[in-house]
């Protein structure tokens, strides 16, 4: 159950119990809020972010705020069971090779723009970041980025072989969001709201024209990430179906965004829902929480309950800054716990210790934290791991 902090506008509810010092000044200004409706929920994975937390769920009455969704609009998941119950390494490390070949990875893009099916069937008219980056777009389409964005093969508690990626909107959300964010400054700055700009949480009408562009962009980039991951999905699953004898078939899909806002029915009001690094949660809804690399992920069903305005983590939260982790993580210290669990993993040298395992909160913490949010359904520990 959460702990309750008052000394705010609004009560926060935290399901954390270790929050940095950054991060708590981050969710005091929330619970200082001019907009902000009725409480702020903080998830168990939160950590630092700009503005508002990483793992923070905020909902506003009148403005949307660009920064309560983030640089990587649409972030999210996509978990596919497959029917295959065993899958041997060698063939593993095939697949693995040939992920590596077939999908750009880190900031790479491919050299030729991806057919038009790939792209979300929305209209752009009217969207002038969206159209201004579209052509670009088409050659990111289908990749998978830096950073935590990750292909995973894993077996399941239900004795499946799954695949899992964690990947956004590439540069499109970013520039999305900073074009937007950008714009809400220099609006705010002349209402001079306290609270607001100055504390990163620029804010935009929800009935202006520019606050109405913004959420027909953000909402593109939305589906630019489901459309993103799905291309990459759809690549592994014929990479598999191509290496197993008998070939593999899709059993079971899970897809959710975990980097967005939208317009929800709360405690008997209509308010726009900003869940940065959260994930939905409402009764019955099957969700994705991910571990860090070499730890178990988990498919999860929401519990909606209102006290988080139905959210959940979005992932374990980081430890350790990224180079924090680079300075102090013991690169062979990590590798060879990984190579113990006998997982085809990405650590190639000290600078990938940003992703290392023990850059992350210990998932199954995390978890305990919010059995009042979700509950488990399949527990996933990787196979292999691929991240740019």
């Amino acid at each position: 159950m959460p702990k309750t902090i008052h000394t705010g506008r609004l009560p926060v509810k935290l399901w954390a119990d270790v929050v940095e010092p950054g991060a708590m000044q981050q969710i005091l200004n929330l619970a200082d809020y001019p907009f902000a409706f009725h409480h702020i929920a903080i998830m168990p994975d939160v950590h630092e972010g700009f503005g508002m937390p990483i793992g923070g769920v905020m909902a506003t009455e009148r403005v949307i705020v660009p920064n309560a969704v983030g640089v990587d609009i649409g972030c999210g998941m996509i978990a596919v069971r497959t029917s295959l119950t065993t899958l041997g390494r060698k063939v593993l490390e095939k697949v693995v090779d040939e992920i590596r070949a077939v999908i750009p990875l880190g900031f790479r893009h491919h050299k030729r723009p991806r057919d038009m099916r790939y792209m979300p069937d929305m209209p752009v008219e009217g969207m002038p970041v969206v159209e201004r980056e579209f052509d670009s777009a088409r050659h990111q389409v289908g990749t998978l980025g830096g950073g935590n964005h990750f292909i995973e093969i894993q077996r399941g508690s239900d004795d499946h072989i799954w695949v899992m990626i964690h990947s956004g909107s590439r540069n499109l959300g970013k520039q999305v969001a900073d074009h937007y964010n950008r714009l809400a400054v220099s609006l705010n700055k002349k209402e001079n709201i306290k609270g607001t700009w100055e504390k990163q949480l620029a804010y935009l009408y929800l009935d202006s024209e520019e606050g109405e562009r913004y959420i027909r962009e953000m909402k593109y980039c939305v589906a630019f990430g489901f459309a993103n991951r799905s291309l990459m999905m759809e690549n592994v699953l014929e990479l598999l179906d191509f290496f197993v004898k008998g070939g593999v078939e899709e059993t079971d899909r899970v897809a959710i965004s975990h980097n967005y806002a939208a317009e929800e029915e709360h405690f008997g009001r209509r308010v726009w829902v900003h869940r940065k690094g959260a994930t939905p949660a409402f009764r019955g809804m099957r969700g994705i929480i991910p571990g860090s690399q070499g730890t178990a992920s988990y498919i999860v069903a929401g519990k909606g309950n209102e006290e988080s305005f139905s959210s959940c983590s979005h992932g374990a939260g980081r430890l350790l800054g990224r180079r924090q982790a680079i300075r102090h993580l013991d690169l062979e210290g990590e590798v060879r716990r990984l190579e113990e669990k006998g997982i085809l993993h990405s650590l190639r040298g000290r600078k990938d210790l940003d992703e290392a395992p023990s850059a992350y909160k210990d998932i199954r913490r995390v978890i305990d934290q919010q059995r009042d949010l979700v509950e488990v359904l399949v527990e996933l520990q990787p196979l292999a791991v691929v991240k740019g």
